[in-house]
């Protein structure tokens, strides 16, 4: 930090000297002397041309005016008294400067500062530009190697990932005791891969890797290989296993490897692209001609279907590590790491946060604490207590409340019906969710919104829990034409979502008797440009009519459902929308008490 500031000092310095020099220079007079010869002097003078003159000794020059204008004549050594006394006799008014021993080189540094000072400050220019934006070194690595005196991140740091940890302790066991592996004629792995779903805690999960191993730990993002100059990149990944040889053992750590590993040959560029060319030295770099014994290469993505097949082999990638979002348990180790130096009230109970927050990653979880944290020092108190958490969780899955937004009195009750009738086919349907609360105070871009909340974490799903999921959805919608004999736009994402379940129950799950058992088309969320715009449609039209006639069936199927079950227990839809009207938000406790009273 000090070195960075002397020489910001340094430069501000060369660049002020370098513009008042400039400045110097073009403020210099249009009417400067002009050199004459001797000849000249003596002919002006003798015609009595000169009115003044000035000799300088230590130059052996004498400057002159004639005509208005000035004129600068150098003259022989030893000559100075002869030529003073001769323009003296002439009228001419002399003034002899006084000699000084350092004139000479006064003269000589007044000629050369201008030269050292431009050179200087694009010596500095250069520098600077060469450590920061890299303009002369655009071939060097920008890899930054980690220093001992960072902020440490360990194992105990991250919570949630207990298998994941198991597998990356094997590997900083390795770099601290790497004789006990060898004598078994064990191998230690090249490559380490973590993927898995945004903010399950990659990129921590390596830190904490560097803070274990205590060797030196080089991060770099994969688009920090990438430049649009052509060779730029493989040039990069070459200079950082240079470094790294001369740190082994070491860890090298790419982060967003998709950014640079994706799939040869998958887009318009071809075998040429500069993508391609650094991805292809990567490839020899890490499992190549060139041995880079001691030296581990971690990566983290949350696309490993987009990377190339040749980067994911043994002896490259050896260890593919999926960082799974945290089940219930894990989401508690989460939140106690990340409350650990919160003050907590004694109502927070983290395993009923945990229970309520499924398929929250540890990035939510850390997110739901600082909400928390957030709202209570907003509301000036002394700890966070447990409605704080809770409102925190509905910011971060819903945004947070709008009651600004004022509703007519006929839009408040059509939102009340309609969340109505989730909340009330929710809780008839044999696999439905319990429901935490229900209410229509507007949040984010829902006018209102139904949180049901599983007991349990769920790896599997039936298909009797999807129709179940489907007939809640369409429970508003069902409910606004029951009530109201007409329909809003309030459930076009109600509509999106049961659609898409459908879609995916038969063309995924081969949930269809009619179609049966059978996948169809490629997955939706795993669309690749290379891998999947020449592949053809793998079902004929015939079967496309098919799925589309089966999805509309089984929608319109679930749709009379929750109608029927809605027209069967109106009184409790009545005391449901009611209660939200009156109240604005209904807990478990009151929605029981209702199903209970009415039923």
């Amino acid at each position: 930090m000090q070195n960075r500031w002397l020489r910001g000092v340094i430069t501000i310095v060369l660049v002020v000297l370098f513009v008042s020099t400039l400045m110097d220079l073009l403020n210099t007079p249009s009417n400067a002397a002009k050199q004459a010869p001797y000849s000249s002097l003596v002919t002006s003078m003798n015609n009595r041309q000169i009115s003044t003159a000035t000799v300088d000794p230590a130059t052996h020059e004498v400057t002159w005016s004639a005509h208005g204008k000035q004129y600068q004549t150098a003259y022989a050594l030893g000559y100075t008294n002869d030529l003073s006394n001769q323009l003296d006799s002439h009228g001419v008014q002399v003034t002899i400067m006084k000699p000084s021993s350092s004139g000479v080189w006064v003269s000589i540094l007044g000629d050369l500062l201008p030269i050292a000072l431009v050179a200087g400050f694009l010596f500095f220019f250069f520098r600077q530009s060469q450590g920061g934006n890299r303009m002369m070194s655009f071939g060097r690595s920008q890899a930054r190697l980690q220093p001992d005196t960072q902020g440490t991140v360990t194992f105990a740091d991250v919570a949630g990932v207990d298998e994941e940890k198991q597998e990356l302790e094997e590997i900083v066991d390795f770099l601290k005791n790497p004789k006990r592996y060898l004598e078994m004629g064990a191998r230690i792995p090249k490559g380490v891969l973590l993927f898995g779903p945004p903010g399950t805690g990659k990129t921590l999960l390596a830190r904490a890797v560097a803070g274990e191993a205590g060797v030196p730990f080089y991060t770099e993002s994969g688009s920090g290989f990438v430049e649009m100059f052509v060779g730029v990149g493989a040039s990069r990944v070459r200079d950082l296993f240079e470094q790294a040889k001369k740190s082994a053992p070491c860890i090298v750590f790419i982060d967003e490897l998709d950014a640079v590993g994706r799939m040869r040959g998958a887009g318009y560029g071809g075998g040429n692209d500069e993508r391609e060319q650094t991805l292809n030295q990567l490839l020899v770099e890490m499992d190549g001609f060139g041995i880079n014994e001691g030296i581990i290469v971690m990566a983290a993505t949350n696309r490993p279907d987009v990377l190339d097949p040749a980067l994911l082999r043994p002896g490259r990638f050896d260890r593919q590590i999926v960082v799974h979002r945290p089940d219930q348990e894990g989401r508690i180790q989460i939140l106690q790491v990340h409350t650990k130096n919160k003050p907590l009230a004694d109502d927070v109970d983290l395993a009923v946060i945990a229970k309520r927050t499924p398929g929250f990653t540890g990035a939510d979880l850390a997110n739901l604490a600082n909400e928390a944290a957030l709202l209570a020092a907003r509301e000036r108190q002394k700890r966070i207590a447990m409605h704080n958490f809770e409102e925190a969780a509905e910011r971060v899955m819903a945004g947070p409340q709008k009651k600004s937004r004022v509703l007519t009195e006929f839009e408040k009750r059509v939102v009340a019906f309609h969340e109505g009738g989730h909340t009330l086919v929710g809780m008839l349907v044999a696999h439905g969710d319990p429901i935490h609360k229900v209410t229509i105070i507007p949040r984010g871009m829902a006018m209102g919104y139904t949180m049901p909340v599983p007991e349990e974490d769920r790896y599997l799903i039936t298909k009797e829990q999807i129709l179940d999921k489907v007939a809640m959805s369409l429970g508003g919608r069902a409910a606004e034409a029951i009530v109201f004999g007409e329909i809003s736009t309030g459930a076009s994402d109600d509509l999106e979502k049961s659609t898409r379940m459908v879609r995916q129950m038969i063309t995924e799950f081969g949930m269809s008797e009619e179609l049966g058992p059978m996948t169809y088309g490629s997955r939706q969320d795993q669309v690749f440009l290379g891998r999947d715009l020449m592949r053809a449609r793998n079902y004929s039209e015939e079967v496309a009519s098919k799925i589309d006639h089966a999805i509309r069936h089984i929608v319109m199927q679930q749709y009379e459902r929750a109608r029927n079950l809605l027209v069967q227990h109106r009184t409790a839809l009545n005391q449901i929308a009611m209660g939200l009207i009156d109240k604005e938000t209904l807990s478990s406790e009151e929605l029981r008490t209702i199903i209970q009273a009415t039923t």
